[in-house]
């Protein structure tokens, strides 16, 4: 019973964590770069870990209560995301100033983190999804068992990171030339476009 509540936790958190969204497609691009992954995974990590515990301790029924702060989020998450696309559309349009590599290449850690933070925190789907959701199906195991879920879940979390971050790299022969920089950008612009039209025009729940 112990071994399939944290398989059951494991599955359920893969299948929300890897979904492609706003955070991993940011994480990707600093594997690729290789600009402070660890930095960024640990963020990552410790983000989905403290919303998980949260929601099966049961705060994500106090989620659900506070649709004014889901709607604030709604909306802060949405200008986050088009501003980013924006500069990501600059990226595109002017290549070759992103091909760096290496921890040791340009880049402030302290906004790095900062744009980590806000993909992680700033998205109001992350809050219906790791603390409502998985807070709600860990509610299937007796009180013991609900942490083996939640340590399950917390597992997927740690490996997925770890995996996109440092796997990254291994694309990293594709991107020696400037017109795959160009394109991932692009495709990253248009993508947080979607999502900040998503998040305004989608209601919540």
């Amino acid at each position: 019973m112990l071994l399939s509540a944290v398989l059951s936790g494991l599955l359920a958190g893969a299948g929300l964590i890897i979904a492609i969204g706003a955070q991993n497609a940011f994480v990707l691009r600093q594997g690729l770069q290789r600009r402070h992954v660890g930095g960024v995974v640990l963020t990552c990590m410790a983000g989905d870990i403290a919303l998980i515990l949260a929601g099966v301790g049961g705060m994500g029924a106090l989620v659900v209560q506070w649709p004014l702060l889901l709607q604030v989020l709604r909306f802060g998450g949405a200008a986050f995301l088009l501003a980013y696309a924006l500069l990501a559309a600059r990226r595109a349009w002017q290549g070759g100033h992103a091909l760096a590599t290496g921890e040791g290449a340009a880049g402030d850690g302290r906004a790095v983190l900062l744009a980590c933070l806000a993909f992680t925190f700033l998205n109001p789907h992350v809050y219906l999804d790791t603390m409502v959701l998985l807070g709600s199906l860990s509610t299937r195991y007796p009180p013991p068992l609900q942490w083996a879920f939640a340590a399950g879940a917390c597992l997927s979390s740690v490996l997925w990171f770890v995996s996109l971050g440092y796997g990254a790299r291994l694309l990293q022969p594709v991107f020696q030339r400037p017109l795959a920089w160009r394109v991932l950008d692009a495709a990253v612009a248009l993508f947080m476009l979607v999502l900040a039209l998503l998040l305004v025009l989608r209601p919540l729940g």
